[in-house]
């Protein structure tokens, strides 16, 4: 059976990747949609920030074709901004919108925006109401468990939502108080997918950073597909990864040094080809430490790539790093 949300067929398992503030950008995205992700969002996006056209905000609306299907998600804690925002990223023609109830961040839950909503399940009902009716497209939602550990709400927050036109819901499995410390516990996601008054799909968030876990935990919250945030950067290939093992039953090996360059390079050619060079550059060096995490010796790689704003620089440290550590892997 297809999980479909609204006419938007993902297929059997999707694996989706989570929008994250600052790494789910496009040239982050092209890596992950090459690696098999099945649904990506932008990073949120404040709804106050479109209206008032900030270059910041309007910037993150830029998808392209090959990233289909795509979600625009925006977060804020009025309403009617929540409206006119929706109707601004649905010009963009994107293939759903995301509404935003869980990030923990202080700047946005003690702004009313986020998981804060946790807090008041009647304004965040109504702001996806409105939410719905400004758009044509499939609209989905992002959450948490509850606020805190006393006022874990999501099983009525779930019915609430599916009730006001929501076509899918992914759960993150922590509350905002845990912020993304402690373990996630997915057992309420399954009792919501239990629920047999829930008829959209559940996605479950948290945690996914193995292919084992995936199909564990896939077989034991019996949610419907898997986001996967953190574990992605600096390795997109966990979504093949996980991909292969559900098709085959096997354990694929990891990227090899020669993967690991080329797909950091395309990266960092994205990176500059949207961003311009001097803050493509700039902007990729929180990704160097990840792509190339667990190689022996490689503090000294890594200061020079972080601190270079030169790309013939940069590219040269690349191809020493291959040819260095190739001969190690061999």
């Amino acid at each position: 059976m297809s999980v479909k949300i609204g006419n938007i067929d993902l297929g059997k398992f999707p694996l989706l990747l989570a929008p994250m503030e600052d790494v789910s950008d496009p040239p982050f995205r092209y890596v992950c949609k090459q690696n098999g992700a099945d649904l990506m969002y932008t990073e949120f996006i404040s709804s106050e920030g479109l209206i008032r056209d900030a270059a910041k905000s309007v910037q993150k609306l830029d998808i392209f074709e090959y990233e289909r299907p795509i979600g625009i998600q925006i977060f804020g804690s009025n309403i009617e901004s929540m409206r006119e925002a929706t109707q601004i990223a649905t010009q963009v023609n994107p293939d759903l919108i995301d509404i935003n109830y869980g990030c923990p961040v202080k700047n946005v839950a003690c702004r009313g925006a986020g998981a804060s909503l946790l807090q008041d399940i009647d304004k965040m009902v109504a702001m996806t109401r409105a939410v719905v009716e400004a758009t044509h497209l499939p609209v989905t939602v992002k959450t948490r468990l509850g606020w805190d550990d006393n006022t874990k709400n999501v099983y009525e927050v779930a019915e609430r939502l599916q009730d006001v036109g929501i076509k899918a819901l992914t759960i993150h499995g922590r509350t905002r108080a845990q912020m993304y410390k402690g373990q996630a516990d997915w057992t309420l996601i399954r009792e919501i997918k239990r629920n047999p008054r829930i008829e959209i799909p559940i996605f479950g968030n948290g945690d996914v950073d193995s292919v084992e876990k995936a199909a564990n935990w896939r077989l034991e919250y019996e949610v419907d597909g898997i986001m996967i945030g953190r574990a992605a950067i600096g390795y997109p290939w966990i979504f093949r990864e996980i991909k292969h093992f559900f098709q085959t039953g096997e354990i694929l090996a990891g990227p090899t040094i020669a993967e690991r360059v080329a797909v950091c390079r395309t990266h960092l050619d994205k990176s500059m080809e949207w961003k311009g060079p001097k803050t493509g550059i700039f902007e990729m060096r929180r990704h160097y430490a990840n792509y190339f995490k667990g190689l022996p010796d490689f503090k000294e790689y890594r200061m020079k790539l972080v601190s270079s704003d030169n790309i013939d620089q940069i590219h040269s440290l690349l191809n020493e790093i291959s040819e260095v550590y190739e001969s190690v892997e061999a």
